[in-house]
């Protein structure tokens, strides 16, 4: 990540207002960008349409399809990613790009059958079951496996730190929809639900094949060692249940109100609860900017403090060790507090601000007494998703597994419960799962911090191991 870190530290360092404010737009576009402008483009094609004025049935069709794309595009193309992201960390290090493209394309497959098995059955369901057209069934199927692969390709030029490219091809692609969209319906009249899907579906794919483009332009050459990222997946298993976890955790008290009475079920097929799917929505937007907070404070002050311990580790003294050691966790706990305190204030800001306006633009009953709730579920579990990425720093891949089992576990447990609770206590499943995970984060890292020196010298390896045994009571020299 120290790209970033160098291009946001020229920014801040001018120490002027213009300057934070480039330099927040700047870590805006390199993190989240890509998620507003699909979700901008979405709701511009529904104003511009008229889809309001379409018949009840096509329009919860049309939203409940665009829901799932996302929802298990997001969940099946998961699963492998920290486990890429190590590998490729690994190999750009060793200046093995070679291996990068077989890496690339054992995951794609892997990906496409892990989507493809589950989305067939359920597309089967909803044309034999709910009697869904066709073609209307083929286009989301073709959205939901296109959108897992823009977000599989977009993990590879997200390390390579193309975050700019990335956007573009987004603003590039969403640009296309809504022309396509305008096109279809005022042009050819055609009704404005398909228009809107098909137009979707063409712009998901072209922002899928400009990534992949840019891929190949990138790594052109293969050593044909397809099977280095299996023995990865074998080696970091932990990485892929974390962060497959963490991601059905974000679902999973959805999915567990979907099952109550107060749900709904299209074409027999898509199940959905709309005031509580809104509220979660809403939620996650009030605390989004924890991702653009994290990524600037990390990359600005914390990755320095580790590049300097693992500088010390590699070629310093026993004190020199100590006290990078000491300067990087304090940066650490610094940088988690600043995080929870910028949060806490933009959450409530932007909390205030929908309570008022949010219900003169049609938000309002149980959807605006879920989101409270929610809204402090979410910003705890971004808080404890930052230390999941910290654990990661520190090879803590049995605590990564622990937090975001647990989050996902307890979120499920108590969500079920509080489905008999009053409505404003529809969201305590969130709040009691993140606090869990957050907690376990929490004393792992300050675990990590007592017993770092045995994990890097007497468990750890700089360098690669012989045959021989490692003694059982290996001790280092601090002189």
């Amino acid at each position: 990540m120290a790209g970033i870190g160098i291009r946001l530290n020229r920014i801040f360092n001018k120490n002027s207002i213009a300057a934070k404010l480039f330099g927040f737009g700047y870590s805006v576009v390199v993190t989240i960008a890509p998620m507003l402008i699909i979700i901008g483009v979405v709701v511009l094609m529904q104003l511009l349409t008229g889809f309001s004025k379409l018949g009840y049935y096509h329009r919860e069709l049309y939203s409940c399809t665009v829901l799932y794309i996302f929802i298990f595009a997001l969940l099946t193309s998961s699963p492998f990613n920290a486990v890429i992201s190590r590998f490729m960390s690994d190999v750009i290090y060793e200046e093995r790009y070679d291996d990068i493209p077989p890496c690339f394309y054992t995951c794609m497959l892997m990906n496409t059958v892990f989507s493809f098995i589950p989305g067939v059955l359920f597309c089967a369901h909803e044309y034999i079951v709910g009697g869904v057209n066709i073609w209307y069934v083929f286009t989301g199927f073709a959205g939901y496996m296109g959108l897992m692969y823009t977000f599989y390709i977009m993990l590879y030029l997200s390390i390579c730190k193309d975050y700019k490219k990335i956007s573009l091809f987004y603003i590039v692609g969403m640009l296309v929809t809504l022309i396509l969209c305008l096109i279809l319906n005022w042009g050819f009249g055609v009704r404005c639900d398909i228009a809107m899907l098909v137009s979707l579906v063409v712009g998901i794919f072209l922002i899928a094949t400009l990534e992949y483009a840019q891929f190949r332009q990138y790594f052109k050459e293969n050593s044909g060692r397809y099977g280095a990222i299996l023995s990865y997946l074998r080696k970091y298993w932990q990485l892929v249940v974390a962060n497959f976890m963490y991601i059905f955790g974000l679902y999973i008290h959805n999915f567990v109100f979907w099952t109550t009475d107060e749900h709904m079920i299209v074409a027999k097929s898509f199940v959905c609860m709309q005031p509580y799917d809104m509220a979660s929505c809403l939620a996650m937007f009030t605390n989004i900017s924890s991702s653009v907070i994290f990524l600037t404070r990390v990359e600005m002050a914390f990755h320095e403090k580790y590049r300097q311990y693992s500088e010390a580790v590699i070629g310093g003294r026993g004190q020199d060790i100590d006290r990078a050691k000491s300067r990087m966790f304090k940066q650490l706990m610094e940088e988690v507090m600043n995080l929870v305190r910028i949060q806490f204030i933009v959450s409530v800001v932007v909390f205030m601000i929908a309570m008022v306006l949010l219900p003169r633009f049609g938000f309002g009953g149980e959807t605006m007494a879920i989101y409270p709730c929610l809204a402090a579920g979410y910003f705890i579990m971004f808080i404890m998703y930052a230390l999941i990425i910290f654990m990661y720093y520190y090879n803590d891949l049995n605590g990564a597994v622990a937090t975001s089992l647990l989050f996902f576990i307890v979120t499920g447990v108590v969500s079920y419960i509080a489905t008999t609770l009053p409505v404003i206590w529809y969201g305590i499943g969130l709040v009691s799962g993140a606090y869990v995970g957050f907690t376990v984060a929490y004393f792992r890292l300050r675990k990590t911090e007592r017993t770092l020196d045995i994990h890097i010298f007497c468990k750890g390896s700089i360098m690669k191991r012989g045959k021989g045994k490692m003694p059982s009571n290996c001790v280092y020299s601090r002189d």
